[in-house]
């Protein structure tokens, strides 16, 4: 079994729907990083044995086989698109590392998403008298009372967790202030359509917070817009490698691959899947959740958010230190990838030996965690 290596890191900045990116389909967003990692890691586009992209939008159609075939890559090589919703990303970099277990050398994976050019959606008519019915998400459970609405567990989450409106408000706040002050450099974007920082992070204020009315969940412990990430697009990708790949590359501080886990949990409930995933790589490696020198969670919700961070009992000062999903935006497919690219430029800055966590949730209960060391 062969160790794996992330050896190179690289994402589009991340824009809100409809914005920088709403002409860019998404085998274009894709490329875009692709491109950037195999020159960073100087390896032939032939060298490459696999690309694994998540995407949750673009119903089939299979966007990483088009997304390599416009960077570049021969023809020979295979590409794999999997769809496991927010997690898709992360899991495409679990997979990646497992295809490398396996005896490949290279495999590219990551997560592509396009809000602005998903198509529509609409079901087949069952008779010819009845009309095709548009619906924005599929189901994720098959049960009505156990598939809520995404916004709406998050509200019922942050009042089953007790976490406040001011305390969502308050975590949000900081996500922006931490991604304003902390811009990613030039070494994680991969420029795209005149875009090299992401478009979202600003400003907020408690008393703009406060206006702002809840989209679900009452005023002690509703959501608002300013505690939901936004819809956005982006693409990130990783090169993943084996341990003779790795001889053969003159790469620098590379994270290999501690392990790797996915768990189910309870679909009415899908924000905290990821608690029981990290804590399974923790205990497996006996390993303590302060002693994670940085933790890349996602933040679809700040209620989620705040709930997985304690729930694992990652450190504050390791949690997200230049900003989440609230200050950048949540492009579905990609996120997972995001945060593997941030966990990878973040861990730059560490000591050999420091410990890395990434994880994230999904619609249905699912849940995703990463762990690497420098």
């Amino acid at each position: 079994m062969s160790a794996a290596y992330l050896v190179a890191a690289r994402r589009t900045a991340v824009a809100p729907r409809n914005g920088a990116f709403k002409t860019v389909e998404a085998d274009e967003l894709g490329a875009a990083p692709i491109r950037a990692v195999l020159s960073d890691a100087g390896i032939a586009p032939d060298a490459i044995d696999d690309v694994i992209f998540g995407n949750a939008l673009y119903a089939g159609g299979n966007p990483a086989r088009l997304a390599a075939l416009r960077a570049g890559l021969p023809d020979r090589v295979p590409a794999l698109t999997i769809d496991s919703q927010c997690c898709g990303g992360l899991d495409a970099i679990m997979m990646a590392a497992d295809r490398i277990a396996s005896g490949a050398d290279a495999v590219i994976a990551g997560g592509i998403e396009s809000f602005s050019r998903a198509p529509l959606r609409a079901r087949r008519p069952r008779d010819a008298g009845e009309a095709p019915q548009p619906y924005d998400r599929p189901p994720f459970a098959p049960w009505p009372e156990r598939d809520p609405d995404m916004i709406v567990a998050a509200g019922t989450l942050a009042e089953a967790f007790n976490i406040s409106r001011d305390r969502q408000d308050a975590f949000a706040i900081a996500s922006h202030r931490k991604a304003i002050a902390n811009p990613p450099g030039d070494g994680e974007i991969a420029p795209l359509a005149g875009l090299t920082r992401d478009a979202f992070p600003r400003a907020l204020t408690e008393s703009l917070c406060a206006r702002l009315p809840p989209i679900a969940g009452g005023p002690s412990f509703g959501v608002t817009r300013a505690t939901v990430a936004v819809e956005a697009d982006a693409a990130a990708a990783v090169l993943v490698v084996s341990e003779s790949m790795l001889r053969r590359l003159d790469v620098v501080r590379p994270l290999r691959v501690v392990a790797a886990t996915r768990c189910g949990g309870d679909p009415a409930m899908p924000g905290i899947a990821p608690i029981a995933a990290a804590r399974k790589l923790l205990a497996a490696g006996s390993i303590a959740p302060e002693t994670i020198a940085v933790a890349e969670i996602m933040e679809a919700f700040a209620a989620q958010a705040i709930a997985c961070a304690e729930g694992i009992g990652v450190a504050e000062t390791a949690l997200n230190r230049s900003g989440g999903g609230l200050a950048r935006g949540h492009p579905i497919g990609a996120s997972g990838a995001i945060l593997a690219v941030r966990l990878w430029h973040e861990m730059q800055r560490e000591a050999a030996g420091a410990l890395g966590l990434a994880a994230i949730a999904a619609a249905g209960g699912l849940g995703s965690a990463l762990l690497v060391t420098r």
